[in-house]
């Protein structure tokens, strides 16, 4: 077992606190006669930010704390526990209603795990995925009626004419937990490209029942504009029913030939989605090239820029398109980083036992080598801190489970645990 502590705030730094307090009350009185929804978050003190590498770019922020917010600190003690790391390559993670861990293998499999670290044998009847570079098995979730139906959904890179897709499976865990039983393709992207990379790949139950897809750009240059064309589905985040239809109540896209499933566009790589605990609202991670890592708060029927703007370069050093990062009628990040972190899943706290954490946004990071913590102030970042820093990991998913712990997967086979000690 691995045990961290996150130190607790000093003397000085406590009476600051009690200061913002005494002034958080104040301003409290003075606006009861105020109808807007309160924002009660209580970050406390920041100090320096965490990111103090050089910049890509010298590319200016949109708005202050839209990149390098100020560092925050958790003061709980809190434990991680490595419960295995004889997985290969977990891609992602959910947790079971009995507490044990349902886990994708990027090479095509898909596990059980128990809290004591015991791993099944894979699940028979999953379709074959291509696992190619970037590709493979990517992000699962549970039917909110898992309990009685035993379904669940994933998202898979596949081969079809014409090249490589991303593609939506469901499926019944059998009664004896060896099969995944009537295995159904609900959902394939509609324009097929020899690429293997950007696929995106999270799945995710909104609160109506429905599914939000992510899927990505495919990278190349020649799919790349595609993020900006209504006719494709690549670059976008997808709303979809469980027989992979539009769900209803999806915007409308006035372009002729606009897909009906589609939620959001301009999108690169987005490996990461999560519905806010509190508003029920869509939040997404999402790879930049050079720079340019993004978090953004998803709006029905809104264009998230790529790759029309962008706070990135070229891998080769040179600017994307003409190098802007705002127009008219595009969406600005809630959040950038520039040197990147490569966000990948993520979730929002929406535990009591650690409560500085609540409404906190969760992320793997892979090139970070960490998780991100991110605190909200009306809906801006307002501090940041890198957890797990030193274990030398590239996280690639985490989850909450119902006993309030964070799992969080890593490319090189670890499933760790996070809780308070």
């Amino acid at each position: 077992m691995q045990k961290f502590i996150f130190n607790h705030q000093n003397e000085s730094i406590m009476i600051i606190r009690k200061s913002i307090f005494l002034l958080a009350g104040i301003l409290a009185l003075s606006s009861c006669s105020n109808n807007d929804k309160e924002d009660n978050t209580n970050v406390g003190p920041t100090g320096p930010p965490v990111e103090t590498g050089t910049a890509n770019t010298t590319y200016k922020p949109a708005f202050s704390g839209q990149t390098r917010a100020g560092s925050i600190q958790t003061t709980t003690e809190i434990e991680s526990k490595v419960i295995t790391n004889g997985l290969s390559a977990p891609w992602g993670v959910a947790y079971l209603p009995d507490g044990r861990l349902l886990v994708t293998e990027k090479a095509g499999k898909i596990k059980i795990v128990t809290q004591a670290g015991v791993i099944s044998n894979a699940l028979t009847g999953v379709p074959a995925v291509n696992p190619d570079s970037q590709g493979g098995l990517l992000g699962i979730c549970l039917d909110p009626a898992y309990t009685t139906n035993r379904m669940i959904y994933w998202a898979f890179s596949e081969v079809v004419a014409g090249g490589n897709i991303t593609a939506v499976a469901k499926g019944r865990i059998s009664d004896d937990e060896k099969a995944i039983e009537n295995v159904t393709v609900i959902y394939r992207s509609n324009t097929p490209n020899a690429s293997t990379l950007h696929y995106g790949g999270r799945v995710l139950f909104d609160k109506t029942g429905n599914l939000f897809v992510s899927i990505g750009e495919r990278s190349v240059l020649e799919t790349r504009p595609l993020a900006q064309a209504v006719t494709s589905s690549l670059g976008k985040v997808v709303r979809i029913t469980t027989s992979g239809q539009a769900a209803p109540g999806n915007p409308s896209f006035t372009q002729t030939g606009a897909l009906p499933e589609l939620y959001s566009i301009g999108h690169r790589n987005p490996q990461g989605l999560a519905i806010h605990p509190t508003t029920g609202e869509l939040w997404q991670s999402e790879h930049g090239p050079r720079g340019g890592d993004e978090i953004n708060r998803i709006t029905a029927g809104a264009n998230y820029g790529w790759p029309t703007i962008t706070y990135g370069i070229e891998y080769s050093g040179t600017k994307v398109g003409e190098g802007i990062t705002q127009q008219t009628g595009m969406e600005q990040p809630v959040y950038y980083w520039d040197p990147v972190v490569s966000p990948s899943g993520m979730t929002f706290y929406a535990g009591n036992r650690v409560p500085e954490w609540q409404n906190n946004l969760f992320i793997g990071a892979l090139s970070g080598m960490h998780i991100v913590r991110l605190a909200f102030k009306d809906n801006k970042v307002a501090g940041e801190e890198r957890l797990l820093a030193g274990e030398g990991q590239r996280f690639r998913d985490i989850t909450q489970g119902k006993d309030e712990a964070l799992y969080a997967v890593t490319d090189q086979g670890r499933l760790y645990r996070i809780d308070k000690k």
